[in-house]
């Protein structure tokens, strides 16, 4: 299990990498985890990702399922955790700290 913690604004994020399952937590939920179909979806961000769910009225669906497919193709957690740092340091998301394996956080 490889985790990250990320701010976005006024708000942290927590995303967490177990095998090819990954899970969302943010201040705003309560602290509850979700997988990616439990989150706030910005369309044009999927479009921007995805060019051809544009005219899609499931978009979202298709969305998540490339997300997940894309994550069981990358062949280590690491691979994962870092797609996710780096596709996300796009978006304004700025990581915080790494925790692997229930060890200590380490600040990036």
């Amino acid at each position: 299990m490889i985790g990250v913690i990320m701010r976005y604004g006024g708000d942290t994020v927590e995303i967490r990498v177990d095998d090819s399952e990954v899970v969302f937590r943010t201040t705003k939920f309560g602290g509850q985890f979700t997988n990616i179909k439990g989150l706030r979806l910005s369309k044009s961000g999927v479009i921007k990702e995805f060019p051809d769910l544009k005219n899609n009225p499931d978009w979202r669906n298709l969305a998540c399922m490339r997300f997940r497919k894309k994550m069981k193709k990358m062949k280590s957690e690491e691979d994962r955790i870092n797609y996710i740092i780096k596709d996300l340091s796009k978006f304004g998301y700025v990581p915080l700290y790494l925790q692997k394996k229930g060890n200590r956080p380490i600040k990036i």
